[in-house]
């Protein structure tokens, strides 16, 4: 049996790929522009192009894992994915790159879909929150990562070679999952592909009120901070006047609160119930947005005060995130995939109205970026308080 340590690091790593093929290339946008012919704006559209089918697979990689196990999807979905970042490396149109750009969207999101119904197929109660926890450590390190590596490859070798690197890690990946994934899904627990089941099964999560308000929590907590990874171009380079190569003034101190967040929540579980750390979580986030208004209002922007809210917000939401994924999916036990789908497609999906409308409406300022995401805060916590509020039910079976 794989060892707890070892299954983290390898769902971490699942859970990150798509992230990480977000933020990889962002300090490259400026030479693929040029290398393609195409205007700022079409360059953007790529993350379009990649999270709009992103959020629409997310649907399905849980239901069919359900049907045909865990680790039979994650491999494929790598296969898959390696193939398409091929696609972006040889594009020599920004058509083309549209075009593999959704081809990775479509089979990126995987590995953060089936590892949360890993997750909560081995472990329960503390145990789920804390391993859930210890992933979201580690995930949080590639969009740390990410783009610093996307900068240097850049740099030294163009931006084709940022797709090429991708290919190469994505094997690595494909090799790992085939030596060390265990199938955690037993035959006799896997749920039918019949469409009038997965009709009913998307209808029962999909209008559930608990479901859907920590669902929606977790998706407006992150887009508070998420505006400022798909504004990063602008944010850092325009406004505080950093080069392509010093995307870590923003991914330094979003990542490291993400990491400290995520470490408090594991050492918290089982000791203080998941409710109290969602709030407490809730209370560093509210202190994040007040120190972002002050200094968006008070200040110039510059470095570093214009950064250390990241810090604070991502601690907080790193805190609750665990404990609101699996408040939502506890009440699908039997349908966990499914679940986790749908919770999934409900982030990507805003996501994509983020990286689409949102972001480019907002980054012309840091004022209004500030604005933007102390409002996302206070939906969030609205959905969170929803949730906390409504009577307990038994969950579906």
């Amino acid at each position: 049996m794989i060892s707890y340590r070892l299954l983290a690091v390898l769902l971490a790593t699942l859970s990150a790929l798509g992230p990480f093929s977000i933020d990889t290339y962002l300090p490259a946008f400026p030479e693929m522009g040029q290398s393609l012919g195409a205007t700022p704006l079409q360059v953007q559209q790529t993350l379009t192009a990649y999270l709009l089918p992103f959020a629409i697979m997310t649907l399905w990689h849980g239901a069919l894992s359900d049907a045909l196990g865990r680790r039979r999807v994650i491999l494929w979905a790598l296969v898959l994915f390696g193939l398409a970042s091929v696609g972006c490396t040889l594009a020599t149109s920004i058509e083309q790159l549209w075009f593999f750009r959704a081809l990775q969207g479509m089979t990126a999101g995987a590995g953060i879909v089936v590892g949360r119904a890993v997750v909560r197929d081995v472990f329960q109660g503390a145990e789920a929150q804390r391993l859930m926890a210890h992933v979201a450590i580690m995930f949080a390190l590639a969009p740390a990562i990410a783009p610093i590596i996307g900068g240097w490859l850049h740099v030294a070798f163009g931006w084709r070679s940022i797709f090429l690197f991708l290919v190469l890690a994505t094997a690595l990946l494909l090799a790992a999952s085939w030596r060390w994934l265990p199938e955690t899904l037993a035959p006799e627990t896997r749920q039918p592909l019949h469409p009038g089941y997965l009709m009913g099964a998307y209808r029962a999560v999909l209008t559930s009120p608990g479901f859907l308000s920590a669902s929606l929590a977790i998706s407006f907590n992150f887009l508070g901070f998420f505006i400022y990874v798909m504004s990063a171009p602008v944010f850092l380079m325009q406004h505080l006047g950093r080069s392509e190569t010093e995307f870590y003034w923003l991914f330094g101190p979003a990542m490291a609160g993400l990491m400290g967040g995520s470490w408090i929540s594991g050492h918290l579980a089982g000791r203080i119930t998941p409710r109290v750390t969602a709030l407490a979580g809730y209370a560093l986030m509210g202190l994040g947005a007040a120190i972002n208004l002050a200094v968006s209002f008070g200040l110039p922007p510059g470095i570093p005060w214009s950064v250390v809210h990241l810090l604070v917000y991502n601690v907080g939401m790193a805190m609750a995130m665990p404990c609101l994924t699996l408040m939502a999916l506890d009440l699908f036990p039997r349908q966990r995939g499914l679940a986790a789908s749908c919770q999934t497609f409900l982030q990507a999906g805003m996501n994509t109205v983020a990286a689409a409308l949102l972001a480019p409406l907002l980054w012309d300022t840091t004022r209004h970026l500030a604005l933007g995401s102390t409002l996302l805060l206070a939906l969030g916590l609205a959905c969170t308080l929803l949730h906390l509020g409504l009577p307990r039910r038994t969950p579906a079976t």
